[in-house]
């Protein structure tokens, strides 16, 4: 599970299996493999390395 914050400031855990894409169209977005979007404070290369474990 990765830990993100959504717009307004709630933490969420999701985890990195259920992610299809990740957008920066400027706020990122995380499009889930059900379809749901989810905007995020993160961006686009915070939520790379967190999924890859800091790498």
């Amino acid at each position: 599970m990765i830990e993100l914050t959504k717009l307004d400031t709630r933490k969420i855990l999701i985890n990195p299996a259920a992610i299809e894409s990740v957008e920066a169209n400027p706020d990122t977005v995380i499009i889930l493999t059900t379809g749901r979007k989810l905007l995020v404070k993160e961006k686009l290369e915070e939520i790379y390395t967190k999924i890859n474990g800091g790498h």
